[in-house]
């Protein structure tokens, strides 16, 4: 017998936070958080849903004796059942807890089984103050021979601190809507530590994995100051694929443009130039992993503690199944059948994307003959990848030296970095449309930055809201998270978890891209807005920077596009018109169809564009 027994108050999700103090200054709170809903499932048994996971354990408080054990089982998924999932799969959490005896008029804090491998080894810890952790939704409590009315129970929520209403979204696609509040949720949700980690099963900072957090981050917040920690930890504890380390220059360079601070660029600046890995040049400009030049000695500078770690590629993961020995739904993996030679098109499009941040770097930190160091080195890497691995008679890359397969990866990355020359963007992108989703979440960032630049907005909103295909965020809603997976589905990946910040590029997306809000001038002093908003009839979106928050909203009625804009005060942006617009009013004065900028103070704005 199943039986709803929802008590009024309890749809409030009501949240206390408080400060944890710590020896490293990480602005970790605790939030008490109400049930959303309660239902028996049989004479003694409840099972109690908090509506989001949090990493965090129970809480609960009894005004009467219950001297009989109380069973608790707290978990991320239920089954088929209705009950909490005690076979789970892949990394999927679940716990059972045997509480000896519940006392009347204390709070019973649950302690909970460390996981070794996340507490232990390179894992980033815990206060010993906030105890054992475990993402978890549901609580299902057996044997309880008191009145359920007679209990509180809650779900003890540890994240860093953030401002939920720094940022918002909504539009007239609710799939849309549905998946930037499951990505904005796993960005505050994930924060447990303090540090961009990469999910529960490790709870180690990876470089990728906090590239894309930190963008997310970014985007609906603006404290800074856990992605910048973050950036700081990997100087010396990098991680051992080669593209992860490539991710470690853009983080700081995100940073920099994000918050205008230029102190851990100087701090950092040689450092930065390593992790670019031009010491594996070859003469040509390419560079390999399995150069000669990565020795011992490299390694060691690079930061890692043990100068044998082997640097490897790793294109997307999880690898081909032939590479892991798990049992894959695709055989191919996340790779897209990628073939890896030593002298690779991804590897060397992020070397591009690196060399070309290092020259503004150098810019922003006054090293004028270094800016004309790294312009040269990017130029002559540009030449030399759309010579060597650009395929003439398709029209599109291969994967690389020797290799006769053309991937999505080896496409979308030269077309995400602008290496992709202006002829060849046409064949580059039909290519790339192919392909669908054929790369993993952590893959998705690029796919969709890629689209973006090449204009291709609708093709890249219709994968964003998916909901055909597994392969989508969608599918992540339906099965019943509310974090982003690490993979597409546990089919893809047999250890994946449900709380990975690699899987929220959607948000990112939305407004860096869909919305175009970026910082144009370091510390947004400058704003750019370049709206690609597709087929979406309607959107609103909030955005936080250093300087206050820009509020924009767009409506289309008939075949006029109306944009409302307001800019916080000490900054001022630039909005792009989208092309093909004959008529155009800014603040109710026409301007001329030619001008596809328009720059906008301090203040509220209004923007009407007409074929």
């Amino acid at each position: 017998m199943k039986k709803h027994i929802c008590i009024c108050l309890m749809l409030l999700s009501i949240t206390v936070t408080q400060a944890q103090n710590s020896d490293t200054d990480i602005d970790v709170r605790t939030s008490i958080i109400k049930p959303t809903e309660i239902n028996r499932l049989g004479k003694d048994t409840y099972l109690i849903d908090f509506d989001k996971a949090y990493f965090g354990t129970v809480q609960l408080s009894s005004s009467m004796n219950q001297n009989d054990s109380l069973v608790i089982h707290l978990g991320e998924k239920l089954n088929t059942d209705n009950r909490v999932d005690r076979k789970p799969g892949g990394s999927i959490r679940y716990q059972k807890i045997v509480l000896s005896n519940l006392q009347a008029n204390i709070i019973n804090n649950i302690d909970l089984v460390p996981n070794k491998r996340n507490t232990s080894g390179a894992a980033i810890l815990l206060p010993d103050s906030l105890g054992v952790v475990m993402p978890f939704r549901y609580c299902e409590i057996e044997n309880l021979k008191i009145p359920i009315e007679n209990i509180e129970i809650f779900q003890k929520a540890v994240h860093n601190n953030f401002n939920e209403k720094a940022s918002s979204f909504s539009s007239s696609n609710e799939i849309l809507d549905s998946i930037w509040k499951l990505c904005k949720h796993t960005i505050k949700a994930t924060s447990f530590t303090g540090y961009y980690v990469d999910g529960d099963r490790e709870r180690i900072p990876y470089e990728a994995d906090a590239y894309i957090n930190q963008l997310s981050h970014y985007s609906v917040d603006s404290l800074y100051a856990m992605g910048r920690r973050t950036n700081a930890y990997f100087i010396k504890n990098p991680t051992w694929p080669t593209e992860w380390l490539l991710h470690t220059v853009p983080m700081f360079y995100a940073d920099y443009m994000y918050t205008g601070d230029l102190e851990p660029l100087k701090e950092h600046y040689e450092n930065l130039k390593l992790k670019t890995l031009m010491d594996l040049e070859r003469e040509d400009g390419l560079i390999s992993s399995s150069s000669t030049h990565m020795n011992e000695e490299l390694i060691s500078k690079l930061g890692f503690k043990k100068p044998d770690t082997k640097i490897k590629d790793i294109i997307d993961w999880p690898p081909a199944q032939k590479d892991t020995g798990w049992e894959l739904a695709t055989a191919e993996g996340e790779r897209d059948g990628y073939e890896i030679v030593p002298v690779n098109t991804v590897i060397n499009s992020f070397y591009y994307y690196n060399l070309k941040l290092m020259s503004e770097i150098a810019g922003f930190l006054d090293k004028k003959k270094e800016v004309k160091f790294f312009n040269k080195k990017a130029s002559i890497v540009k030449s030399v990848i759309n010579t060597k691995f650009f395929d003439e008679k398709k029209g599109y890359f291969i994967d690389g030296e020797g290799s006769t397969h053309s991937s999505l990866h080896a496409n979308m990355m030269p077309l995400a970095f602008g290496i992709v020359s202006q002829n060849h963007k046409k064949s580059v992108t039909d290519f790339i449309k192919t392909r669908g989703m054929a790369c993993s979440v952590y893959g998705s960032q690029y796919l969709l930055e890629a689209l973006y630049k090449s204009n291709e907005a609708q093709y890249a909103l219709d994968l964003i809201t998916e909901t055909e295909n597994d392969r989508s965020w969608w599918n992540m809603i339906q099965i019943g998270a509310t974090m982003t997976l690490e993979a597409w589905d546990v089919k893809y990946k047999p250890n994946s978890d449900w709380n990975h910040a690699w899987g929220t590029a959607p948000l990112n997306i939305t407004t860096r891209y869909m919305w175009g809000i970026k910082p144009k001038i370091a510390g947004f002093k400058v704003a750019e807005i370049k709206p690609q908003l597709a087929d979406l009839t309607f959107s609103k979106i909030q955005v936080p920077t250093k300087n206050g928050v820009i509020i924009a909203s767009f409506k289309k009625v008939n075949n006029a596009h109306n944009y409302t804009i307001t800019i916080p005060n000490n900054m001022t942006a630039e909005f792009t018109v989208p092309p093909n617009f004959m008529l155009i009013e800014f603040n109710g004065k026409k301007l001329k169809s030619t001008n596809n900028l328009i720059h906008l103070k301090s203040g509220n704005h209004t923007i009407k564009l007409k074929h």
